[in-house]
């Protein structure tokens, strides 16, 4: 009995090195890169969505923060025509 069992010990060692040594199929790699793609995509929405909700957060808190000066066109600096005008 103990050749037998010998015998089934190998044959396990040799599957198993034989699942090690085994090379990536393409199966394998592909759903990976799919995987990698993925992620990538889940990244860049997530991001565009934070940009998003993060412009639409400052307009409205500029929004409601006004002053009533905001409300008038000379309000504003507006730049002067007075450069180079001479002496």
């Amino acid at each position: 009995m103990s050749t037998e069992q010998e015998a089934l010990a190998a044959v396990q060692e040799d599957a198993q090195t034989k699942a090690v040594d085994e090379p990536v199929t393409e199966e394998k790699s592909s759903s990976g890169t799919l995987k990698m793609i993925a992620w990538l995509s889940v990244g860049v929405a997530v991001a565009a969505l934070g940009i998003f909700v993060g412009r639409e957060l400052r307009n409205r808190y500029k929004f409601n923060h006004r002053t009533p000066y905001d409300f008038y066109d000379h309000a504003r600096d507006k730049q002067t025509n007075e450069f180079g005008v001479g002496v």
